[in-house]
């Protein structure tokens, strides 16, 4: 049967953070007491607005294909969007509209990728970037980043890691899975960077925008340096902030050429995004905000209660991110020691899975995401789950030898 794949399988992992989903899942479903902490997605319901909008789309029967990148109607609110939210100005012809964020990655790298090409991409890292990087042909270029500059890329990181080669830096801010935030001032100085490299361009995903917290102001790449607008393709959606992960839908905006270009791609894989899903986005987008405010007040008391707990865990030490609904700690004091069962913890995944097994906690480990010794930890779920678990990794920690 391998003889029968293709070679390029080869280059690409399974998604770490869908795996541990999964394997959580099918212990649930063996009697397993589990609590699942590696899902990415908000516990909260799709608002109720954005799903009248989907069932009035079906009782008017919009359910037919549409345009490749999108229907004109939710074009337009993304542009008033990017103007209102970002103060950047696009045309309804440099929108692309795509199921899910990752089909906006894949088909930007398909279509400019060659064999040699490097993309850039800070440490710890979303899982599928440098997989898809992989599959389009190209070698992913991973810059790590340090917990004490709070997970965030230095410039002159950044600086060394670009060559001649480079044709993507991959940005993404808030961080998944560090939850890091990057402020105006500290974005300035990596586009202060990108500003000597003009064969390099730039794909922000900013998909965490409005998951901030602690007064926290967003900031974007060709928002802090227009000069950069016309290599810069900005990323966003609908699934984090509106609670719409199942309904698949991601967007972009940038320069025209690039976007005929992944509009080619997109034409003959997926063709268009769900009909419905489309104008139950462009509800989210243009109907009332409130319900994020309040949102975000749940998840920075999880986020508080959370870093708290784990550093009250022996071995373990957790930074207080500024977005996102993760957390990154390190689980460096745990290495080398010995679960009661006898594992040895030789890594961050050894540690996951021995966490796991003694006491039915599901964490991705931080090798998935290019950073060890760490692990996330999703706390868009329960205060009631999260006390919990924290409490199950402060008993697992306490019982290493």
């Amino acid at each position: 049967m391998s003889s029968f794949l293709a070679d390029s399988l080869s280059r690409v992992k399974p998604s770490a953070t869908m795996a541990v989903t999964d394997m959580a899942r099918q212990l649930r479903a063996a009697g397993r007491d589990v609590i699942g902490l590696g899902a990415g997605e908000p516990d909260f319901d799709t608002p109720e607005n954005i799903k009248q909008a989907a069932i009035d789309a079906i009782a008017r029967g919009e359910t037919k294909y549409t345009a490749v990148t999108g229907i004109d109607e939710l074009k337009q609110a993304i542009c008033d969007k990017f103007k209102r939210d970002n103060h950047l100005d696009y045309e309804p012809a440099q929108v692309f509209v795509a199921p899910g964020g990752k089909p906006v990655i894949y088909d930007a790298m398909m279509a400019t990728l060659n064999p040699g090409d490097e993309v850039v991409i800070p440490a710890p890292y979303w899982v599928s970037y440098p997989d898809i990087v992989n599959l389009a042909g190209g070698q992913p270029v991973a810059v790590e980043t340090r917990a004490e500059d709070g997970f965030k890329l230095q410039p002159e990181d950044l600086d060394a890691a670009i060559t001649d080669k480079t044709k993507w830096f991959i940005f993404n801010s808030p961080s998944n899975p560090s939850g890091a935030a990057y402020s105006a001032e500290e974005l300035k100085k990596l586009t202060d960077v990108l500003l000597k490299y003009p064969h390099v361009w730039i794909l922000t995903d900013d998909m965490y925008e409005h998951l901030v917290y602690d007064n926290f102001v967003f900031a974007t790449p060709a928002e802090v340096e227009p000069q950069l607008y016309e290599r810069t393709l900005t990323m966003n959606g609908v699934s984090k902030a509106y609670c719409m992960t199942g309904w698949r839908i991601g967007y972009c905006a940038g320069p025209l050429a690039l976007i005929k270009a992944m509009t080619k791609i997109q034409s003959q894989s997926t063709s268009n995004p769900t009909s419905i899903s489309q104008w139950a986005a462009l509800e989210a987008l243009n109907g009332p905000q409130d319900f994020v405010a309040e949102h975000n007040t749940h998840f920075k008391r999880r986020r508080d209660l959370v870093v708290k707990l784990l550093n009250d865990a022996q071995g373990i030490e957790c930074i207080t991110p500024e977005g996102a609904f993760y957390v990154y700690p390190s689980c460096a004091g745990c290495i080398g020691k010995a679960a009661p069962d006898g594992t040895v913890i030789d890594g961050d995944e050894a540690f996951a899975k021995a966490l796991l097994e003694a006491e039915g906690v599901a964490v991705v480990h931080g090798e998935a995401f290019g950073l060890s010794p760490f692990f996330r930890i999703s706390y868009a779920t329960s205060d009631e789950n999260l006390v919990e678990a924290c409490t199950r990794i402060q008993r697992f920690t306490a019982a290493l030898k």
